[in-house]
């Protein structure tokens, strides 16, 4: 049983938001040679509980409006399944999914008293982000740019926790982290088009047609890499950030594989699975950079 929960609440996808807090800690040591172990252990703990609980909504939303029935399930797309393979109860996977909001709300209006509106205003964006999501977000063609927003904020509110401040290196390094989060699930709603479409979603990918959309895919990568060059050309970065080009040649087998098996579910996995490890490692090295730095 525990197993279909870690597959329900997509315990690999959290690297995403254990990347984002860690450039928001690395930047913040790099910049200001302190770290509160407490305070980053607590974030850690927030931002993965927020996490689970709009991945735990999703799936049972997605469920409830019967999308989950009609996508072809792949492991980068489709829902978890467990679902419509009725592993769980519906029921169930709504009230974890509102625990962990829960927890993360509780966990964020600690860090609201100790650190002030900042973090009240943060707080509240991720609360009504998490609850509408797969719902009134994904319809009006917003996700993309809620799951940026949304990377830049976990890296913003991380730093601000540990520093006090909110600074332009801070909001360069939100935009690294949150362009390659779009990036995922912007590859990934490709298989979905159909179902998402017959049920009134609005992604990107259906916003713009298929053909259109896949070559929109440099976009995302662009915006990283033009931040990590900005933040080392302007001082705010160190040198060794530079590291994170070492994933140009994952972005260009993604983006030239997305181009031409845009159509094919099947066939475009392999690619959706690369542009994941292109997201992680490019993360990942953007926070080696910091940290080797110091």
């Amino acid at each position: 049983m525990l197993s279909v929960w870690f597959r329900v609440i997509r315990v690999r996808f959290l690297l995403a938001s254990v990347i984002a807090v860690s450039v928001g800690l690395s930047l913040n040591w790099w910049q200001n040679s302190s770290l509160d172990v407490f305070d980053a252990l607590l974030t850690f703990a927030g931002v993965m509980a927020l996490h689970a609980s709009v991945d735990l909504l999703n799936d049972f939303w997605d469920f409830r409006r019967g999308i989950d029935t009609k996508t072809k399930r792949t492991k980068m797309s489709g829902g978890t399944g467990v679902l419509p393979e009725g592993l769980l109860k519906p029921s169930s996977v709504y009230r974890a999914g509102i625990a962990f909001l829960i927890l993360g709300t509780v966990i964020g209006g600690f860090f609201v008293i100790t650190d002030g509106i900042t973090i009240a205003i943060i707080l509240a964006f991720a609360i009504l982000s998490i609850y509408f999501y797969s719902t009134k977000i994904v319809d009006s063609g917003l996700g993309e740019f809620f799951v940026a927003v949304k990377g830049s904020m976990i890296v913003i509110g991380t730093f601000f926790i540990q520093f006090g401040q909110i600074s332009i290196e801070s909001i360069l390094a939100g935009i690294v982290v949150g362009s390659l989060s779009s990036l995922v699930l912007f590859i990934a709603s490709f298989p979905d088009h159909d179902a998402d479409k017959s049920k009134g979603r609005k992604t990107l990918v259906i916003a713009v047609g298929k053909q259109n959309a896949a070559k929109l895919f440099w976009i995302f990568p662009l915006i990283s890499y033009s931040a990590i060059i900005i933040g080392v050309a302007t001082n705010l970065f160190p040198v060794l950030t530079l590291i994170s080009l070492f994933g140009i040649p994952l972005m260009v087998k993604s983006g030239f594989g997305l181009r031409k098996n845009y159509d094919s579910i099947d066939n475009l996995v392999p690619y959706m699975s690369s542009t994941l490890m292109f997201g992680r490692i490019t993360g990942a090295l953007f926070v080696i950079g910091f940290l080797i730095s110091i």
